[in-house]
């Protein structure tokens, strides 16, 4: 415990800047701050004792959950050993050498090598970069727009925020920068033609992506960045057919595709990998919160071999690529990347996300499906969502001010468990340690129910 727990909460609002919140009501004492001291499998605890279980993985990253000593182990024993060295000029560690091994073993079949940052922004920026590169050497220079989708989250950085679809990594930011561009968001719940099936919302999808191609031109178009599915956005699996619909443009016009799977890979959806779970055939891929279960910053950029096969031309003509990050490949990191991908083959954690994430969607669905103010029950594997309404038959959304979202989400911590309050809507999102069990489902389905129907009752 810590002695003095008063003069942390003083100092946390005097001295930390913390991101994605209210600054001035935090520096004011108007909300809480919450000091977390430990945690154990889908439980964390802070440092007045309150346990809480965990039901968004930190932020749906810590999939093997919390006090996994193997991890710890293994980061504390590469420490001792050789702390850092950098990865230019061809240096490397064995554990970033054992572990871009495991990534590929694990990886869709087209991909060939692993570039490591730190975190998700910095892989899309090393993917806007090798986007260019690429097109560059070989004689497209004018093809360098890339496209997003509105809801996309890739990033807090000046071009990776650009790539985030969401109005609040924007605003007085001076973002999005060119040359980025966003189309349709494949989310069919909010689709504004009420009349449109699935099938035909996919088509309506595909239209537009096709018509911003022609409008821009498609010999400037470099490439299209997706989440398998969109998670900050609001955790919105994407309707039958969607990816494939959409490999078909973008192969019609030579564009590249990067599936952006910081949130899916390792597991989440139940498969390893977003892509394979979608049949998505990438060029790259964006890696990082379930690579080392969060107990180290990692990230990386999985490069196909149609890519890395032009990236070695480049090299060849121009001499050694001009990018780099002093801790690309960070042994202590890489060591904890190690550990956490066995230890997600030895506890079966892949299998458990999708057996116990279908268990999650039903029971959820049994518990609150009939309540009035629930719209929208969805996901897949342990990632998943509900969406409030105002009204259940036309699908009216809550007018903003009313907060109904964060208003559940607080309910729910009240009742000892914490999900998101996910950003632009009213929508509770779930993404629990890929541990969880059965028993451990069941608590956060009836705490759910619960908070729903005690702030649906204040209405």
């Amino acid at each position: 415990m810590i002695d003095q727990p008063n003069d942390l909460h003083a100092w946390d609002r005097d001295h930390f800047f913390h991101p994605s919140t209210h600054m001035a009501q935090h520096a004011r004492g108007d909300t809480p701050n919450r000091i977390i001291a430990g945690g154990e499998g889908v439980y964390i605890v802070d440092i007045n004792g309150r346990q809480s279980l965990d039901a968004f993985a930190g932020l749906y990253c810590v999939n093997a959950g919390y006090g996994r000593q193997e991890i710890a182990k293994a980061i504390g024993e590469q420490a001792s050993k050789l702390a850092y060295y950098h990865a230019y000029v061809g240096h490397g560690s064995e554990p970033s050498i054992r572990l871009s091994k495991m990534i590929i073993d694990r990886a869709p079949d087209n991909m060939s090598r692993v570039y490591y940052g730190m975190s998700g922004s910095d892989a899309n920026e090393t993917n806007i970069k090798l986007v260019w590169y690429y097109n560059n050497i070989i004689g497209r220079p004018e093809k360098k727009k890339i496209i997003s989708r509105w809801r996309g989250y890739h990033g807090s950085g000046l071009m990776t925020g650009s790539l985030t679809g969401l109005a609040a990594f924007h605003t007085a930011f001076d973002l999005p920068l060119a040359p980025i561009l966003h189309t349709e968001a494949p989310y069919y719940f909010r689709r504004q033609d009420r009349a449109m099936t699935e099938e035909m919302f996919v088509k309506h999808c595909a239209e537009k992506l096709e018509e911003m191609i022609l409008t821009e031109g498609a010999d400037t178009i470099a490439a299209f960045i997706g989440e398998p599915v969109l998670g900050t956005g609001g955790i919105v699996p994407p309707p039958a057919g969607y990816w494939e619909s959409i490999q078909l443009i973008l192969k019609k016009y030579d564009i590249l595709l990067i599936t952006d799977e910081v949130v899916t890979g390792f597991g989440r959806l139940g498969s390893m990998f977003g892509s394979d779970h979608y049949g998505i055939k990438p060029d790259l891929i964006t890696i990082a919160k379930g690579l080392t279960s969060a107990y180290a910053p990692l990230s990386g950029v999985i490069v196909s071999e149609k890519v890395w096969r032009v990236l070695e031309k480049g090299s060849d003509e121009l001499g050694p690529i001009g990018h780099g990050w002093t801790y690309s490949a960070h042994p202590i990191c890489a060591a904890a990347g190690v550990a956490n991908l066995n230890l997600i083959d030895t506890l079966g954690l892949v299998d458990n996300a999708r057996d116990t994430g279908a268990y999650l969607k039903k029971a959820m669905y049994d518990a609150v499906a009939d309540l009035p103010i629930v719209g929208d029950i969805r996901g897949e594997g342990l990632l998943g969502a509900i969406e409030f309404v105002a009204d259940k038959d036309d699908c009216v959304l809550f007018d903003p001010s009313m907060k109904i979202g964060p208003r559940i989400s607080a309910a729910l911590l009240e009742r000892g468990v914490i999900a998101r309050a996910m950003p632009q809507g009213d929508i509770l999102g779930f993404a629990p340690p890929l541990c969880i069990t059965q028993d451990e489902v069941d608590i956060v389905v009836q705490a759910t129910r619960d908070a729903i129907i005690s702030i649906q009752s204040s209405l």
